[in-house]
């Protein structure tokens, strides 16, 4: 079965067609034999019977038969007759069956012991089949009638005999010149064939069925297991193939529909015009905008249609965030590096001019100060990443000459599972930085953040000493690319609003009292359902 998969589609096309018109050939050859044999059979009966009684009425004839004389003149009459009817025998018996006339002439005079005696008894004609000494035949028999003036008489027959052999060899050479015919038929038919098969592989760019059908399996599985959307339309803008994770970006369903429509002014279909790639095109649906590349396809020259792939553009901003995150964590760590290298570099000059109570206290207080920071860090909050954030934002704080503190009331357990740390990057992380430039240039720059486990929330809150936010922004807020920072800005509260409603948690933002912004997330410790 495997190997008949892989038969040729010429191959295929050429089988059909042959055994299409041989089984044609094959069963109009057997109705024409057919109708032929019945045709031919009627019509030598009819012969037989016309020339029988023709016979029968020779005047010659009967006086022969009444004179008993075997060697009358009608003899010669019956065998032109033979010849002409193309019968294989005239056979003339008296009442007695003694032969008259014969293809034999050493039976004359003979018995012929045939027995049919209907003609004799009934006087009646009649055909039948008979085995003659040549093989099968058709016999036509009439009698002899003798007209004796008050009466007739039946005084012998006549019986005209064709070899079915010599029928069937004429019907036999009708159908030898249909089988020529038909050869020729076969190979226009193979001819026309080949001339397809070649038609469809230009079709097909030269790919067999089993080949088409295994691409065609390999497609959609590579079109399911990409995670951007694909499009492909023919050159009239006709959507021809979109794959699951376009059907869910775009909301469409089926193919069949026009690009426009799905996407309308989105220049898209330009391609076909230019046959020109287009890469990184912005196209704004539903409130997303999405990236999009489209390119043209071409076969001998011309463009038959485009394939496009996109992708959420929001999703891509989001993860460049992310990576942004970590690499701002990264940077706090450094930070926080460099501001120790610093302060080492104090101590050691202090130590060096022999300032030793200078260096004493300067080593007090910043002990001091970070034992307090790392009492509530180590010590009160249990998560490795959370704990890790800080760090770095401490150093990042330290470098930029904020006072970052954490709220001494802090406490949380590990974060749960479900929250990964990408979410934890990204919601601290851009909380804490955006108080940072809120309190860049305050006089007092400080920025306090705050982590609680309150029974089944986890709170994080971040409050600093900026100018706070105007009403009549609080709206539009967390809106994609609102920012006050300028272009390409303004995903990083976007990011985080997705991310918390995500988790199913909420996001809360308010003005202090004494100035600043308080930005708080509650994010609950089981995950959606």
């Amino acid at each position: 079965m495997r190997n008949l998969k892989r038969v040729t589609l010429q191959t295929k096309i050429l089988v059909l067609i042959s055994a299409l018109i041989l089984l044609i050939i094959s069963l109009l050859a057997g109705i024409f034999a057919y109708i032929q044999a019945v045709d031919a059979r009627n019509q030598v009966e009819q012969l037989g019977l016309q020339a029988a009684r023709s016979i029968s009425l020779m005047p010659e004839l009967r006086q022969a038969i009444d004179e008993n004389n075997l060697e009358g003149m009608f003899r010669p009459i019956a065998e032109q007759v033979k010849d002409q009817i193309r019968a294989g025998d005239i056979l003339i018996e008296n009442r007695d069956e003694i032969l008259y006339s014969h293809t034999h002439p050493d039976k004359i005079g003979e018995n012929s012991h045939d027995h049919k005696d209907h003609a004799l008894i009934f006087g009646g004609s009649s055909t039948f089949e008979t085995q003659g000494e040549e093989g099968p035949a058709i016999v036509a028999k009439v009698p002899i009638t003798a007209d004796y003036g008050t009466y007739s008489k039946v005084i012998g027959t006549v019986s005209v005999e064709f070899l079915e052999k010599e029928i069937y060899k004429n019907i036999f050479n009708r159908i030898q010149k249909i089988v020529l015919v038909s050869m020729g038929v076969l190979i226009l038919g193979l001819l026309g064939g080949t001339l397809l098969a070649r038609s469809i592989r230009n079709d097909t760019l030269g790919l067999e069925p089993h080949e088409i059908s295994s691409l065609y399996l390999e497609r959609n599985a590579i079109l399911s297991s990409i995670k951007e959307g694909i499009i492909a339309f023919d050159d009239q803008g006709m959507i021809t193939l979109i794959n699951p994770s376009a059907r869910m970006m775009l909301n469409v369903e089926e193919t069949g529909k026009q690009v426009d429509e799905i996407l309308p002014h989105s220049n898209v279909t330009d391609v076909l015009k230019t046959g020109k790639t287009k890469h990184h095109l912005e196209v704004s649906l539903n409130g997303k905008t999405f990236l999009f590349n489209v390119i043209p396809i071409f076969h001998q020259g011309s463009v038959k249609g485009a394939v496009s792939s996109f992708r959420d553009k929001t999703e891509l901003k989001m993860l460049m965030d992310t990576i942004s995150e970590v690499r701002e964590y990264s940077e706090g760590l450094r930070a926080q590096t460099h501001e120790y290298s610093n302060k080492l570099y104090l101590l050691s000059g202090l130590i060096q001019l022999e300032k030793y109570q200078e260096a004493f206290q300067f080593i007090q207080k910043e002990f001091a100060i970070h034992q307090h920071q790392n009492r509530i860090i180590f010590n009160q909050i249990h998560d490795a990443n959370v704990q890790a954030i800080l760090l770095g934002k401490l150093g990042k704080a330290s470098e930029k000459k904020i006072q970052l503190d954490i709220d001494s009331e802090s406490y949380v357990d590990p974060l749960p599972a479900h929250i990964e740390v990408t979410d934890v990057i990204t919601i601290i992380g851009n909380l804490i930085d955006n108080a940072f430039e809120a309190v860049m240039e305050q006089t007092e720059k400080k920025v306090t953040f705050s982590i609680m486990g309150l029974g089944s929330d986890i709170i994080i809150e971040v409050t600093d000493s900026g100018k706070g936010i105007p009403e009549e922004r609080m709206e539009t807020l967390f809106t994609l690319g609102y920012s006050s920072k300028g272009k390409n800005r303004g995903y990083g509260l976007f990011n985080v609003k997705c991310i918390v409603e995500s988790l199913g948690g909420t996001i809360e933002v308010s003005n202090d009292q004494h100035g600043g912004a308080i930005f708080t997330v509650y994010l609950p410790k089981s995950a959606l359902e």
